[in-house]
């Protein structure tokens, strides 16, 4: 039913400019959208990510938002990390080595928002 249909990730916070200076000034997010009500939405590659302001802001305790690296997560990682970014570290998910999870291939990071919302970048083998 829904499988032609676009989707967007959503990720609630509770302070929409400090929100909006970590999405745009650490993560390099285009905003392209922001109503009266305290909805942003933002640019990222062919998708969306809508932010909006909640008293439930930071309760999900699993991934909220997952990038596909494209080739370029030890960059990213760099980058991310000279911003302030705090890399989270899930022992026993493969080796961890500069802020990066090595899992059969993969690199993978997390990290969270100013919210505790958990941000995710993978990179994939090949």
């Amino acid at each position: 039913m829904l499988k032609n249909n676009d989707s967007s990730a959503i990720v609630a916070v509770s302070d929409l400019e400090r929100a909006r200076r970590f999405y745009v000034d650490v993560l390099g997010l285009e905003p392209v959208g922001e109503d009266m009500d305290g909805v942003m939405v933002f640019r990222t590659g062919a998708t969306q990510l809508v932010v909006y302001c909640s008293d439930a802001a930071g309760t999900n305790r699993a991934n909220a938002v997952v990038w596909d690296a494209g080739g370029e997560i030890d960059l990213i990682a760099t980058d991310l990390a000279a911003k302030g970014v705090v890399f989270e570290h899930y022992p026993g998910i493969g080796e961890f080595r500069a802020n990066i999870h090595h899992v059969d291939g993969m690199k993978l990071v997390w990290f969270k928002d100013p919210d505790g919302n958990i941000l995710h970048v993978n990179q994939m083998p090949g």
